[in-house]
C-alpha cells in the first residue's frame, strides 16, 4: 500500500499525514510513534511552556536518536503566545535534533520565520480563513494547513468556521494560482482512511490528524477521557469559548474551542458573559474536576471526528489502518471511470 503525493516526496515520508500539534495531549511519545510509522510526528509545544516543551522534545529525541524517523518530527505553537514569551520555541530550535517542521496557528506568523529559517525548519503555518493565506505564503510557509470548523480544540470561532470539505479546495485554488510550489493539507474532521481519501480529491497533499490520534495508546489524556470519547458521536460536541474561561485561556475572540459537551458546559450555555464576570465558582468546579478526573466537568478536546472513534489502538495501528482505507478508496474512485 503506497499513496505517493508531493507531500511524501518532499518531505521524506511514507504516508501523507501529520500529527496534529495538540497542546497537553501530544507529546513526545506520540510525535515520535508517528514519524516512527512514516508520518510527520509534531510534539504539541501549544501556550510555549519551556518545561514542558523540554520534557515532550527530549522524550521525542531520545526514542528517535540516531533513526531515520529523526528526520520526520517537528513542534508546533500557539503564534499569539509566542508574541509574549518565545522561549520554547528558541529552545526547540537551537538543539542538538532540532525540528524539521515548526508549525504555527491562531497568529501572525511573520515575526517568526526568519529564526525558524535560519534553523533549517520548514515552516508551516495553520489558517482559518482565506484572507490568512497571502499571509502565510508572505512568512515563507513551506506548507499551509486549511483547517475546518470540526476540527477539536481551537479553530475558528463558530459563527465565522469554515467547513473543510469547500475551504480545502478554495485554498488549493488560491495556492495554485499564486504560490504553486506551496502544499496543502487539511484539517477538521478527518479519522479514517475516506476523510484522507476526500482530502486528496479536493486538492491537498495530505491530511493533519488530531482527534483520531488523541485516541492512541502514545497521547497524553487519561484514559477516562479516551473512553468518553469512544462512547461519544459527532453530535456530542461544540464549538464554544467556555472552557477557554474555564481553563483561564485568554484567547483572542476570534477563535473558541471544540470539546465534548459535558455537564458543566452545559450549565453555562447561554450564559457566556455571566460566567466571564464572575468565574471564580466555575472555575473552582473544573479545577476539582480534573483533579478528579471527572469528564462531566473536565473538558475532553476532541472534534467532530469523534463519532467515527470506537478504539485506543496504537499511533502506527491508526495511521496505517487510515492509509490502507484511503488507498482501497482511492482504487474504488479510479473503477468509477470504467464503468
Amino acid at each position: 500500500m503506497t499513496i505517493e503525493t508531493r507531500l511524501t516526496r518532499e518531505w521524506g515520508l511514507d504516508l501523507p499525514i501529520m500529527l496534529a500539534p495538540m497542546a497537553l495531549a501530544g507529546g513526545g511519545e506520540l510525535a515520535a510513534a508517528c514519524a516512527e510509522a512514516g508520518a510527520l510526528g509534531l510534539v504539541g509545544g501549544g501556550y510555549g511552556e519551556l518545561d514542558w516543551t523540554r520534557r515532550e522534545w527530549g522524550l521525542a529525541t531520545q526514542r528517535l536518536a540516531n533513526t531515520a524517523a529523526a528526520q520526520r518530527v517537528g513542534c508546533g505553537f500557539i503564534t499569539w503566545k509566542l508574541d509574549s514569551d518565545a522561549s520554547a520555541l528558541d529552545w526547540v530550535l537551537d538543539q542538538p535534533l532540532a525540528p524539521k517542521a515548526v508549525f504555527l496557528s491562531f497568529g501572525d506568523p511573520r515575526p517568526y520565520a526568519a529564526r525558524i529559517a535560519a534553523s533549517g525548519a520548514r515552516l508551516v503555518c495553520q489558517v482559518q480563513r482565506l484572507d490568512q493565506v497571502p499571509q502565510a505564503v508572505e512568512a515563507g510557509a513551506a506548507l499551509i494547513v486549511a483547517q475546518g470548523g470540526a476540527a477539536g480544540g481551537h479553530g475558528a470561532a463558530a459563527a465565522t468556521a469554515r467547513s473543510t470539505m469547500v475551504f480545502v479546495p478554495e485554498v488549493a485554488d488560491w495556492l495554485a494560482n499564486h504560490a504553486p510550489d506551496v502544499l496543502l493539507l487539511g484539517a477538521g474532521g478527518i479519522a479514517d482512511g475516506r476523510g484522507l481519501a476526500a482530502l486528496l480529491m479536493l486538492g491537498a497533499d495530505g491530511a493533519l490528524i488530531g482527534s483520531r490520534l488523541w485516541a492512541s495508546v502514545e497521547a497524553l489524556p487519561a484514559a477516562a477521557a479516551k473512553a468518553e470519547a469512544i462512547a461519544a458521536d459527532g453530535d456530542a460536541t461544540v464549538r464554544s469559548p467556555i472552557f477557554d474561561v474555564l481553563r483561564r485561556k485568554d484567547w483572542p475572540a476570534e477563535y473558541d474551542f471544540r470539546a465534548l459537551r459535558n455537564a458543566l458546559h452545559r450549565e453555562w450555555e447561554g450564559r457566556e458573559a455571566e460566567l466571564r464576570a464572575d468565574p471564580a465558582a466555575a472555575r473552582a468546579a473544573f479545577d476539582a474536576a480534573v483533579v478528579a478526573a471527572d469528564f462531566a466537568g473536565a473538558n475532553v478536546t476532541v472534534g467532530e471526528a469523534v463519532g467515527l472513534i470506537r478504539d485506543v489502538p496504537s499511533a502506527s495501528e491508526v495511521l496505517h489502518r487510515i492509509c490502507a482505507e484511503a488507498d482501497q478508496r482511492l482504487s474504488l474512485a479510479a473503477a468509477l471511470r470504467h464503468t
